[in-house]
Order: structure tokens, then sequence, then C-alpha cells
């Protein structure tokens, strides 16, 4: 047991790991292509590897394309939001910001949990929303009031990226109903699919003729990151306790921080440095304090 917790904490690093470089590399990959273009793309790269390793494994669960529960599509259309509102907002914030409002992404699930699965509240939760929030308040307060300019933009990304949060809240709770009657196979399988597949109209193709080959690079990067991201996480609930993983997960944005801080210290040209206030870092204590607090308190279901 203590060995396979271990191997949990591993895979949970992993999935915090490989989702704490994405937001770096999605900011500069917006430098060059549109949100919807990217994110196509990498539900196209993720479809396309799990759905050959499930034609090679496990060719029945291509049956969940037959007739799809409603839920599902719900799910898929929300996963596809959550993707393009993270993207869209890490156009006009930076890469650590990003990171502080998407926490609202697991304390909106963990308030699912109440208002939808009847699950019990103690008083550790009401505080770490009550942190999650002032957190987010006093970090937007203080960035706002360190930019010089371009206040609005900042404005606009952090609520695409709260939209995007809430959106993955919504996905998280239609896959926790889903999950009790279908495999996660299946349900990634479809959901990278049907993703993919609604995204094409949108795409501007004309945006990948004649690209340089490091976009390339960054794109199937992405798109590979979102494979491991999410198999290291189901491998990680798997092993150890889903409260462990969620704990470790939330972390991430703290990858984010030291990674950018290094970044700005070497003066690399192609991201912006970033800069923040002690209220700021404060705020941003406050968001990851009150996620965990949330996480960690425990959820038991009303009698």
């Amino acid at each position: 047991m203590g060995s396979d917790n271990r191997k949990g904490a591993l895979y949970a690093m992993l999935t915090a790991s490989l989702w704490g470089f994405m937001a770096i590399i999605l900011k500069v990959i917006t430098y060059e292509l549109t949100p919807v273009t990217v994110v196509w793309f990498r539900f196209a790269i993720a479809f396309s590897v799990l759905a050959t390793w499930t034609l090679i494994f496990r060719r029945s669960d291509f049956s969940i394309f037959k007739r799809p529960p409603f839920l599902l599509l719900l799910a898929a259309l929300f996963l596809a939001l959550n993707y393009t509102g993270f993207i869209a907002g890490i156009k006009y914030v930076s890469p650590s910001s990003s990171q502080i409002f998407i926490q609202i992404a697991p304390v909106s699930f963990a308030l699912s949990g109440i208002i939808i699965f009847r699950e019990h509240v103690n008083w550790k939760h009401i505080l770490g929303f009550i942190l999650v929030l002032a957190g987010i308040g006093l970090f937007y307060s203080e960035q706002l009031r360190e930019l010089t300019a371009g206040a609005e933009n900042f404005s606009r990304g952090m609520l695409l990226v709260l939209g995007g949060g809430l959106s993955w809240a919504a996905f998280a709770t239609a896959q926790k109903s889903l999950l009790q009657k279908i495999g996660p196979n299946q349900l990634n399988l479809f959901i990278y699919g049907a993703c993919a597949l609604a995204l094409v109209p949108l795409v501007k193709f004309t945006e990948l003729g004649g690209m340089p080959a490091v976009n390339w690079y960054i794109l199937i990067y992405l798109g590979l990151n979102t494979v491991l991201a999410y198999g290291s996480l189901a491998m990680a609930i798997k092993l150890t306790e889903a409260t462990r993983v969620s704990v470790i997960i939330t972390l991430n944005p703290i990858i984010t921080f030291i990674t950018m801080a290094i970044l700005s210290r070497m003066q690399v040209s192609w991201i912006e440095p970033e800069a923040f206030s002690l209220l700021s870092i404060l705020g941003a204590l406050f968001v990851l304090g009150g996620a965990i607090t949330v996480i960690s308190a425990g959820w038991k279901k009303k009698e």
C-alpha cells in the first residue's frame, strides 16, 4: 500500500508539472496562433494518440460513438469551453496570473458536490471558499494597481480564465456521474474526438501554412501533454487517495511561478517577464491555501 501511495504521488506530481509548464507554453503559442486553432490541435493530437491505442488494445470502446449519452455531449462542450477560455484568457494575462485565476475550477467542483451531490459542508470548506475569493480579489486589485496600461485587457483575460475554470467544474461534475456508467478511456476518447470535430469550422488552417518548425513542435507537445497529463492523473487516482492527488495537483501554480521567475531573471526574449508585489503574492497564497483547504477537508454525503 505504501508503495502504491508513493507511485500515485509521483504520477500526481507529473500531472502537476505538465500543467504547470503548459501555461507558459500556451502563452508563447498565442503570440503566433489564434486560441481556437491551438485548442483544436490539442484535441486532434490527443484523439489520434488515444484512438490508435484503443484500436490496438480495446476496439470495443469505439461503441461509445454509436449512442453517446446527452450528458457526455455536455461534458465535451464544457471541456472545449474550458480549454478555449483558458488559452483565450492567457493571451491577455501572464502565465502565473492565469494559474491563480484557474484555481476557481477545483473549488467550484467542490461546491458542486454540495449543491448537486448533497455532500456535507463543514467550517473548513467555508474557510477555504472565503480564502479563495479573498485571494482572487486581492491578487486582481494589486495587479491592476501595478499596471500602467492594459488594465482592460487584464480584466478581460481574468474573466475568460475564470469562465474556463467554471466550465471545467461543470465538466468534472458531469464526468463524476458519467464514470459510474462508462469507462474513463471511452469518456476521453469520445470527448477528444467530439471536441476536435466540433471546432473544425472555427479553425484558421491558413495559420498552419508556412509555420516555422518550432511552432509545430509546440503544438505536438501540447497535444501529447494533454494525453500524458490526464493519463497520469488517472493512474494517480487509481493508486492513491483522490484527496491527496487533488492537493498535489493544486500546487501546479508554484511550478509556473518558479519557472517564470527564472525566465524573467534570464531576461529571455520569447516571453514577457513577470513581476509581482508582496500583496499580489499574498493574494496568490490565499488562493492556493484556500483551494487546498477546500479539497483536503473531506466530503461526506448527507444522510
